[in-house]
């Protein structure tokens, strides 16, 4: 039987979805509108969501005029974004480090850390490959990523959470190329063990690799409120990167 990559298996399980159901609404919707602001997207065009997750930065495109496809690798949360589909809303499984059929797209949208969950840096250019294949003439890749450098300062090594009756036990580690999460709990008397795992990509890294795969770095920002990107103390690392 062949392994499944961390993030097959997690993703597409409850508990995950469990442990982060407190996600911030909110706040994701107004990420959303200033992105669109800032970057004068025009209404009507055709964007991807890639790794949507269930949906929720899909569907705030399309509530304000987007024809959207939300892509991500987990069954159950694409069967939970399909929920709110409609005529210019759609979901669909897909592995982004693989081409796409489908029309070109005017913006791809990357967000909330869904970038670098793989062994190898080669597998984060079959990523940008499909992203630049898929997209317009000059279109635009927005990341969403992690600030690598305060992440790495501020790493919390362990917690605890209590979710609907279940104590997950959280450990985090930094090896040198990835920041590992631990997830351990028992539920119905069985014991779980899941990990998360993302590559410490810094800007000089998605500058080298967007560069290579025929991408040009237009913006950066540091937060959802889109201030400018300051490696020391950003929240975030946005990047704005236009296909060449």
């Amino acid at each position: 039987m062949i392994k499944k990559d961390w993030f097959e298996e997690w993703f597409d399980t409850k508990y995950y979805h469990s442990l982060y159901q407190n996600r911030n609404e909110a706040e994701a919707e107004l990420f959303i509108q200033n992105l669109v602001n800032k970057l004068d997207i025009s209404h009507s065009n055709f964007v991807i969501d890639l790794a949507c997750g269930k949906g929720r930065h899909s569907i705030t495109l399309n509530k304000l005029g987007y024809k959207v496809l939300g892509l991500d690798l987990s069954k159950n949360s694409i069967e939970t974004a399909k929920k709110f589909e409609n005529e210019n809303l759609k979901f669909a499984i897909h592995d982004m480090r693989d081409p796409l059929n489908c029309p070109k797209a005017e913006v791809v949208f990357n967000l909330f850390t869904s970038f670098g969950y793989f062994e190898t840096l080669e597998e984060n250019q079959r990523v940008l490959a499909s992203v630049y294949q898929i997209l317009n003439e000059k279109g635009l890749f927005v990341i969403d990523f992690m600030n690598s450098h305060k992440s790495i300062k501020n790493l919390i090594t362990s917690e605890n959470k209590t979710i609907e009756s279940i104590n997950y036990n959280i450990s985090r580690e930094y090896t040198g190329s990835h920041i590992i999460k631990h997830i351990q709990f028992e539920d119905l008397g069985k014991k779980y063990h899941f990990t998360e795992k993302v590559q410490v990509l810094k800007l000089n890294d998605f500058k080298e690799m967007l560069s290579q795969n025929h991408f040009q770095i237009i913006r950066t920002f540091g937060d959802f409120n889109l201030n400018e990107f300051d490696e020391l103390n950003s929240d975030r690392l946005i990047i704005i990167a236009r296909k060449k």
